[in-house]
């Protein structure tokens, strides 16, 4: 059985502080300059999802088949944007 999908909002880098999930969808809110996104497998682990954005606009990033599996949602990279919601299970 599944489990119920749960969200996080987040503003800067660091852990979400959520332990073990699976990333489902993540939204964005960009700013000027050249939006990144960077989250890595919990603090100093693998990159798992390294994405570059449009300025000035907002985003929906959906993961498909079972997400994305970490130990920790750790964001290293976050810049120009503002706040993104990350998706999980």
């Amino acid at each position: 059985m599944r489990s119920d999908v749960q969200s996080k909002r987040l503003t800067g880098t660091g852990s979400a502080s959520v332990g073990p999930a699976r990333i489902r969808q993540i939204q964005v809110l960009t700013a000027s300059g050249t939006p990144r996104l960077t989250i890595t497998d919990g603090n100093g682990g693998s990159t798992v999802l390294d994405l570059d954005f449009i300025a000035s606009d907002s985003h929906s990033v959906n993961i498909p088949s079972d997400g994305i599996r970490v130990s920790d949602i750790y964001v290293s990279a976050f810049t120009n944007i503002t706040a993104m919601t990350v998706f999980y299970n």
